[in-house]
C-alpha cells in the first residue's frame, strides 16, 4: 500500500504534535503515489510515477498563525518543521480569521480506493495509450494525450483530540487528435475511480471521428444561437456558477447571489425548474471530500433544487460571523437531467450549433457569473436535424445563469473530464444540454 493507513497517519500525526509547544496546532498529512503517461504524435513521450508523504504543520500563538511542510519522516526532519512553524507564527499578522481548532467531532467515512487504480502499473497505462494511438494512425491522424491516476490518503489532527482520515483513488485519460493539414481536431476524456471503467477504444473512436468530421471548418456568422453542449462543455460552465457560491461574497454585495440592498437570495428562483444539483461526500458517484484542510466535515447539500438557490458555501469564520452553521462544501457535484439523447437534440434542431467543450475560460463579471471563452475540438453546425458541417471556432460571452434559464432539452447526467487541466478533479456528473440563445461574439481561426 503506497498511501498511509489510518492507522499508521494517526501515529505520525501524533508522533508531530508532541514536538508541539504552540498554544494550538494543526498537522495535515498527504501520502500516496500518482503515475502518468504523456503521448505526442502517436508515441509515448513520458512516463512517470512519484510516491511521496508531506506533513505540513501549523503554529497558531494567540492569531499569529504560520506553516511549515516537511516530506522527511524522521524525528530530527518533523521536529525541525514544528520548530519552524512556531518561529514564524509570532513573525506573522494577527489572522483575525482564525477561528482556533476544531473540537473532535464525526468526520464522513467511506472507502474510495480502488485496486484497479491503485495498482495500475505503466503497462497497462501503455496499453492504454496504445488503443488511441494506433487508431489514429490508421486513420493517418495525429494523437496526443494525457493520463494520470492517483491513489491517496489525506489526514488531519490538530491539539485538541480532532482527527479526521481519508483516502481515494482517482485517475483520468484525454486525448486530441489532430488531422495532418491541422484543419482537424477532435478531443474526448473521461474520468473515473475505477481504471476498469475506462474503455479506451470508445474514448479513441470519438477523438477520431471529431478530427475527421471537424476538416476545413466554415466561417459562422456570430450571434445567439441555438446550441447543443456536450456534458464537458456543460461542465466548463456549470463549474463557473457552483464555484460562486460564497455566502460572504453574496453577503458582502459582491456576488450575483447577493440581495439587492443587503444579504443574499437563498429561497430565490433564480434557474429553469429542470435544474438540481447536490453534492454528498458519501455517494459512491462522487466520493468529494469528505473535509476541508481544517479537518471540517463536508456534508450532502443541495445546492439548487428545482431552479431554487436552497444553500450557499459557509466557512466556519462567515457562519459564526452570521451566526449560522458552516455547511458542507462544492468539491464534485451532481446536475440532474432528462431523458434526451445527443441524438434527439441533434435531430429536434432545425439550424444551430454542436459544441465539444470550451477553453480558455475567464471571468468578464462577477456580479453576473459572466465568463468569455472559446469553443474548440470540434464545433458543427446542424441544420434540418442533422450535423452539417464542421465550423471555425468561436469566442462566447455568456453566463451559465443565463444558460440554465434556457433549456429546452437535457439529457442523462455522466461523470466528465477535466478540460481546462489535465490533473485528477473531483468527480462532476452533468448532463448534455440543448439551450437557446447562446451568445458567440466572434470567430477564431485557431483550431
Amino acid at each position: 500500500m503506497s498511501y498511509l493507513s489510518r492507522e499508521d497517519a494517526r501515529a505520525l500525526a501524533e508522533r508531530v504534535l508532541r514536538f508541539s509547544r504552540a498554544e494550538q496546532a494543526r498537522v495535515t498529512i498527504v501520502s500516496g503515489d500518482t503515475g502518468n503517461t504523456r503521448f505526442a504524435e502517436n508515441q509515448i513521450s513520458t512516463s512517470g510515477d512519484v510516491t511521496d508523504t508531506s506533513v505540513t504543520v501549523t503554529s497558531a500563538f494567540g492569531r499569529n498563525v504560520a506553516s511549515s511542510t516537511t516530506n522527511r519522516l524522521d524525528d530530527e526532519s518533523l521536529r525541525a518543521a514544528v520548530q519552524t512553524s512556531e518561529r514564524l507564527a509570532p513573525l506573522s499578522p494577527e489572522n483575525p480569521e482564525y477561528m482556533g481548532e476544531l473540537e473532535p467531532r464525526a468526520t464522513p467515512e467511506r472507502d474510495a480506493v480502488v485496486a484497479s487504480t491503485e495498482n495500475l502499473s505503466p503497462e497497462t497505462r501503455a496499453r492504454a495509450v496504445a488503443e488511441v494511438t494506433s487508431r489514429a494512425e490508421a486513420r493517418s491522424l495525429i494523437a496526443t494525450g494525457y493520463t494520470v491516476h492517483g491513489t491517496a490518503s489525506f489526514a488531519v489532527m490538530n491539539t485538541r483530540g480532532h482527527f479526521a482520515y481519508q483516502a481515494s483513488s482517482n485517475a483520468n485519460f484525454t486525448t486530441t487528435v489532430r488531422t495532418p493539414d491541422g484543419t482537424g481536431s477532435g478531443w474526448a476524456g473521461a474520468g473515473f475511480f475505477d481504471w476498469n471503467d475506462l474503455d479506451a477504444a470508445d474514448l479513441a473512436a470519438r477523438a477520431v471521428d471529431k478530427a475527421e468530421l471537424s476538416r476545413e471548418p466554415r466561417d459562422v456568422e456570430p450571434g445567439r444561437w441555438t446550441t447543443i453542449l456536450e456534458p464537458t462543455a456543460v461542465a466548463n460552465m456549470v463549474g463557473l456558477m457552483m464555484g460562486s457560491l460564497s455566502a460572504r461574497s453574496a453577503d458582502e454585495g459582491r456576488s450575483f447571489f447577493s440581495r439587492p440592498g443587503s444579504g443574499n437570495r437563498i429561497g430565490d428562483s433564480f434557474l429553469d425548474d429542470r435544474v438540481t444539483i447536490w453534492s454528498d461526500p458519501m455517494d459512491p458517484r462522487l466520493y468529494s471530500s469528505a473535509f476541508n484542510g481544517e479537518g471540517l466535515p463536508n456534508r450532502r447539500e443541495v445546492w439548487v433544487e428545482n431552479g431554487v438557490l436552497m444553500n450557499l458555501a459557509y466557512n466556519r469564520f462567515w457562519a459564526d460571523r452570521q451566526n449560522r452553521e458552516p455547511t458542507g462544501f462544492v468539491s464534485g457535484y451532481y446536475m440532474e437531467g432528462g431523458d434526451a439523447t445527443l441524438d434527439d437534440m441533434i435531430r429536434s434542431t432545425e439550424r444551430g450549433l454542436l459544441v465539444t467543450r470550451f477553453w480558455y475560460i475567464r471571468g468578464v463579471d462577477p456580479r453576473t457569473i459572466l465568463f468569455t471563452g472559446l469553443s474548440r475540438d470540434g464545433t458543427f453546425m446542424i441544420e434540418n436535424g442533422e450535423i452539417a458541417y464542421p465550423v471555425k471556432n468561436l469566442r462566447w460571452n455568456e453566463s451559465p445563469v443565463f444558460m440554465l434559464n434556457n433549456l429546452e432539452m437535457m439529457g442523462r447526467p455522466v461523470r466528465v473530464s477535466p478540460s481546462e487541466s489535465s490533473g485528477l478533479s473531483s468527480a462532476v456528473h452533468v448532463p448534455p444540454l440543448k439551450v437557446r440563445d447562446f451568445t458567440f461574439t466572434s470567430v477564431s481561426d485557431a483550431v
